[in-house]
């Protein structure tokens, strides 16, 4: 076991496959196959979910940022429902947390209770982002790993298989990075996380792994500390 506690962070878009709107069943499912293959090893897991395949709201018209932030908390919730759904069909015990009151869906977000549901080896799903607009789910995950004393984050991310210094589906001669420091990233804006997700994660020395999520065994190779995709910060876990 290379880690004892770590969080996952899934985009909506990572949930969606190819349907790249909604959920596709299949996908999901592969991806909770790989998360419980990393809580067979007595790893610690929480997830944050992203809710782009349900709604990206900085690109909608006439509605303002606020309301549009706190309509895309709601997708989040319902792909960490869909989540646990999967992962409680193939026997872990799962809790869902919410940065918004949902007590009829869903705990609320309570540090200490959700460090205790890992200990007992239950995996915890974070959803509704901060539960304030204007910030972003990577800030969650930074914010959420922080808070629960998290090793690593393991950014799993749809289409690329790690950083690059351009877009590698429309640049040939992009290239791939294997480490960054955290500077490197909001110098050069190379967009992995937003750039307070970014500068949360360098004042708490929280290191990023940055791996493709189209194959979900990618997630299993970086639990256990395989040097793919792209490692930020955190240099002891070169």
């Amino acid at each position: 076991m290379k880690f004892s506690r770590i969080v996952i962070k899934l985009s909506g878009e990572a949930l969606a496959g190819e349907k790249r709107f909604g959920l596709d069943d299949d996908v999901v499912l592969r991806i909770a196959k790989s998360i419980c293959k990393v809580h067979a090893t007595k790893t610690e897991i929480a997830i944050v979910v992203g809710g782009g395949n349900f709604w990206r709201g900085r690109t909608a018209v006439d509605i303002d940022p606020a309301s549009s932030d706190y309509m895309g908390m709601l997708g989040t919730v319902i792909n960490a429902l869909r989540l646990q759904a999967s992962l409680e069909s193939l026997g872990v015990d799962t809790r869902v947390q919410t940065a918004i009151d949902m007590d009829k869906v869903a705990e609320p977000y309570i540090r200490r209770r959700a460090m205790r549901h890992m200990e007992k080896g239950r995996i915890v799903i974070f959803a509704a982002g901060t539960g304030n607009p204007y910030f972003t789910t990577d800030t969650t995950a930074a914010l959420r790993a922080a808070e629960i004393n998290a090793d690593i984050i393991l950014l799993g991310k749809k289409g690329v298989d790690a950083v690059y210094d351009k877009d590698p589906n429309r640049f040939s001669d992009a290239k791939a990075f294997t480490a960054l420091s955290y500077m490197d990233v909001l110098q050069r804006g190379l967009g992995i996380m937003d750039a307070t997700a970014t500068s949360l994660c360098m004042d708490n020395q929280i290191p990023l792994r940055v791996f493709g999520i189209d194959d979900p065994d990618n997630l299993i190779r970086a639990a256990a500390g395989e040097n793919i995709g792209t490692l930020v910060g955190g240099t002891e876990y070169v």
